[in-house]
């Protein structure tokens, strides 16, 4: 009986070595485990070949096995997230750089808006001080002796001439008064009275000096 035992041990062992190796020689063969050393001999008394990966560009295919094969993928993968984040730093940039140039463009416009609101106002000022003046003046002439007065206008430029004539006359017609200007200008020079008459018929009425 003990002998029968130990045959029938034997013979297990035997079975289970020829199983292991069997199973080696497959999954060496499947590429899954890498004792390709050990096989060699075999595989070429077989004529067989052990699954391996190769690239499809390359004139001498390179071998190599599962876990190679995934961490190319993964190269393959975290080089192609890379470009991606690449284009998107660039779109931002780009994006970054227009953004600034509407800025600026908006910043200009609103400068130049403000730049003529000055200047409108500035000559707003101008004519609201000018008209200060004439009337200051034109009460100052009416208050004066006429050929005083006459001597005031004739030193002054024609359109200050004007200016204030058409003032003195405007506030008389506002107060229903009688108005110096047909005196004054009958006692300046008669050349100098007919090219005033003459440019208050043809300019509109202006406060602005003439150019």
């Amino acid at each position: 009986m003990g002998g029968k035992g130990i045959g029938k041990t034997i013979v297990l062992l035997f079975l289970i070595i020829i199983m292991s190796l069997a199973g080696l020689l497959w999954f060496n063969f499947l590429g899954v485990v890498h004792v390709k050393g050990i096989f060699d001999p075999l595989y070429k008394v077989l004529g067989l070949a052990p699954q391996t990966s190769k690239t499809s560009t390359s004139k001498h295919p390179v071998f190599g096995d599962l876990d190679q094969d995934r961490m190319d993928k993964q190269l393959e993968s975290l080089t192609i997230l890379r470009q991606e984040l690449d284009k998107r730093e660039s779109d931002i940039a780009l994006a970054e750089k227009q953004n600034q140039q509407i800025a600026q463009e908006l910043a200009d416009r609103q400068k130049a808006q403000e730049e003529r609101e000055e200047t409108f106002n500035s000559e707003i000022r101008k004519y609201e001080d000018r008209d200060a003046n004439i009337s200051q003046i034109a009460a100052n002439l009416n208050g004066m002796a006429p050929q005083n007065a006459v001597n005031i206008l004739v030193a002054m430029d024609d359109q200050m001439v004007i200016d204030v004539l058409r003032k003195v006359e405007a506030e008389a017609q506002a107060s229903k008064s009688s108005s110096m200007v047909s005196f004054w200008l009958s006692l300046m020079p008669a050349e100098r009275a007919a090219t005033i008459q003459r440019k208050m018929t043809e300019k509109p009425e202006s406060l602005l000096p003439s150019e």
